[in-house]
């Protein structure tokens, strides 16, 4: 009888650990985004498009996030952004950050390479043409790369309505401390049909941008993919949505209840 229940706590860790290893994404997955200002005016569009890659002979997943406005708004405030991460595939853990902004005039243009060992951020400024080294966190996020982060470390089975995830993310040239909040289960009318979504609240830095830490929320899909459906932003003025439009290559199914 104890070599019987030794193996089924074997066996039963053994599964726990494959759940955990479990990744919620992979190659080939692609999302677009509809953004939207004070919820009717649209605003301009966004993907998000995962591939496999390889970063100094390491196999590695290469993250591209684009913006960009469109219709009216983009006659009087452009908008043209990219953001590359490049992590690794089993710790996602980044090794590269790309930031390539034009907001309205407002430009950077930023590489990040993060030696994870010695904790330390290389920084290439390369719109200023300096360069510096900062000190980081042990395992450091970027701001790609922590979405990603959390969609594998969250384990829906267990979630507790107050529960919080805490990560140190480098932005630019500084360490944050990131942190997000389980607000809950909501059902939400999306392109697709309605959709059983977990309702999160990632805090954000008060001041110019944000009207406070609180003005930000977060829609993922009840599943395995853990999809972004919608990100509402509650601006200085104003406030920006982004609804999910498109999607291909989910890892894992989708499940979603079709509007009559």
């Amino acid at each position: 009888m104890k070599k019987l229940l030794l193996i089924i706590i074997a066996f039963s860790f053994a599964q726990s650990m494959v759940a955990q290893q479990e990744s919620a994404f992979g190659d080939g997955e692609w999302f677009k985004f509809r953004m939207s200002y004070s919820g009717f005016l649209k605003a301009g569009n966004a993907t998000l498009t995962v591939k496999d890659s390889k970063l100094n002979d390491k196999e590695v997943y290469h993250v591209v996030g684009k913006g960009w406005t469109t219709g009216m708004i983009k006659w009087f405030f452009k908008v043209k952004d990219r953001y590359e991460s490049y992590f690794d595939k089993e710790t996602i853990m980044p090794y590269k950050f790309v930031r390539n902004i034009d907001e309205g005039g407002h430009t950077k243009d930023i590489e990040i390479d993060f030696d994870q060992h010695n904790q330390k951020a290389h920084i290439n400024n390369k719109k200023h043409k300096t360069k510096k080294v900062i000190d980081t966190k042990p395992n450091i996020q970027d701001m790609v790369s922590t979405y990603y982060y959390l969609r594998n470390k969250i384990n829906i089975n267990t979630l507790e309505i107050g529960d919080e995830f805490k990560i140190d993310m480098f932005f630019d040239e500084e360490n944050y401390g990131f942190k997000l909040q389980y607000l809950g289960i909501e059902t939400i009318d999306t392109d697709f049909g309605d959709i059983e979504a977990l309702k999160f609240r990632p805090y954000v830095m008060a001041g110019r941008v944000f009207k406070e830490e609180e003005s930000l929320t977060l829609w993922v899909s009840k599943d395995k993919n853990k999809v972004p459906l919608r990100i509402k932003a509650d601006l200085a003025v104003g406030s920006l949505r982004a609804d999910l439009e498109a999607y291909k290559g989910l890892k894992h199914s989708f499940k979603i209840v079709v509007n009559n």
